[in-house]
């Protein structure tokens, strides 16, 4: 139902598209300058013109036993097939529903991690704290929700080159399996970014997460 392999294609085009506006525009800084959470709606609106609907910010299924809309963890993006609206299972049904709306467990939930091996200051010393990082959150999330049967992490490296890239998500990946999360191999696309503070390289690797 859902290609991992058609997501990071998408994503890989779409941020090539970006990167070369941010070139003919003479920007000081690419992407591999802002924050993660800056990165959101770029990703969202290359998987929207591409035709997947885009929820931003969605409560896990899980945490949706909360009274309150506020209350309880999010995924970063939640996809639905052809644009389509995301049914919210936790909220009074109206006449304005749509009634294409997708349901919660055949959406697909995608959790992103951005990390750059250099930043703005230069060398980034928690480059490796910050990868790890994920080994025990995002991937943790996804896997033991039950109302999530389709997910996957996605990681961006902003890196000097595919050396670095190779080895990191390799220690990435061993550190996963070692504590038994459920992961396969990722979908790699590399796509090459001007280097304006040492990173040459755009690694988007996406990870099938398995439900436990």
């Amino acid at each position: 139902m859902w290609s991992y392999a058609d997501i990071a294609d998408v994503l890989a085009g779409g941020l090539e598209s970006a990167l070369r506006e941010l070139d003919a525009e003479h920007a000081v800084y690419g992407l591999d300058a802002r924050e993660e959470l800056e990165l959101h709606p770029v990703l969202a609106d290359i998987l929207r013109r591409a035709g997947y609907g885009v929820h931003r910010e969605q409560r896990y299924p899980a945490k949706r036993k909360k009274r309150r809309n506020s209350e309880g963890e999010r995924c970063d993006l939640v996809l639905t097939h052809d644009g389509r609206p995301l049914r919210q299972p936790d909220q009074a049904a109206t006449l304005f529903d749509a009634p294409d709306a997708v349901d919660l467990d055949d959406a697909f939930w995608l959790e992103v991690k951005t990390v750059a091996q250099h930043t703005v200051e230069g060398p980034n010393r928690q480059y490796s704290s910050q990868l790890l990082s994920t080994v025990g959150q995002d991937v943790s999330k996804l896997c033991k929700d039950p109302g999530i049967l389709h997910a996957g992490l996605l990681i961006m490296l902003f890196v000097h080159n595919e050396l670095v890239a190779d080895h990191d998500l390799r220690i990435w990946q061993d550190r996963c399996l070692e504590r038994g999360l459920p992961i396969a191999a990722p979908c790699l696309r590399f796509v090459p970014i001007k280097d304006r503070m040492g990173n040459a390289l755009c690694v988007v690797a996406l990870y099938p997460v398995r439900h436990l």
